[in-house]
């Protein structure tokens, strides 16, 4: 099931666990989804709730038709030009997923410009290390330009939201481009000190996330 998969490869990054499966709080159907949801037109959207006493309720709704290529196309097995738009749309609702409910495990607050973020850096860092599973001879050069410079936001599903994701991915390309220096450093030990500062930036606040990128950058 590829959405656990990619719920395995983040926690394993990360070195982060959750107590929650992402299919049980998964929505294919756009009808189930609340009214303010429905109306705008996306392959990905989490949706968050907080009940009148503070309990959090939280689906990930998925397009199936997405859910469908990804299955005829799968990235885990082969990442390519034609399955990478679907694995990034797919990937972003499922590090929504896991960044919110690790902190609320940790009773830490989330804003939506921390979750945007992360989830910029996670398809980044994702795809790097799938790509380097699936072709470990090649350094994917390409990546970080085709996630921050060829990729465009709608302006219709970003629904006014285009100055908050364009600060998320200024500040995510800019930690990004810091990391793939690092990694092209070849060796276990390098990757290893990779695997940490994504370790200990993942568990920051947003406030100091922000400070971080700006005095490594």
């Amino acid at each position: 099931m590829i959405l656990r998969q990619l719920q395995e490869l983040i926690g394993g990054i990360y070195d982060v666990s959750i107590a929650h499966d992402v299919y049980d709080f998964l929505v294919t159907d756009r009808a189930q989804l609340p009214s303010a949801a429905r109306s705008h037109p996306t392959e990905e959207q989490l949706i968050v709730a907080v009940a009148d006493g503070g309990e959090l309720g939280v689906s990930l709704y998925l397009d199936p038709a997405l859910l469908e290529r990804l299955q005829d196309a799968d990235p885990l097995r082969s990442l390519h030009g034609g399955n990478v738009a679907d694995y990034w749309t797919a990937l972003e609702g499922v590090s929504h997923f896991v960044y919110l409910a690790w902190n609320c495990g940790h009773d830490k607050t989330v804003s939506l410009l921390e979750l945007e973020l992360q989830a910029e850096i996670d398809k980044y860092i994702a795809s790097y290390w799938l790509l380097k599973r699936q072709f470990p001879q090649r350094f994917p050069a390409e990546l970080a330009r085709l996630l921050f410079e060829r990729t465009h936001i709608d302006s219709t599903l970003a629904a006014g939201r285009e100055p908050l994701y364009r600060r998320a991915s200024g500040y995510a390309e800019r930690f990004c481009r810091r990391i793939e220096q690092l990694l092209r450093v070849r060796g276990a030990e390098p990757e290893q000190k990779v695997l940490a500062e994504l370790r200990r930036f993942y568990r920051l606040t947003d406030a100091r996330k922000l400070a971080h990128i700006e005095r490594s950058s």
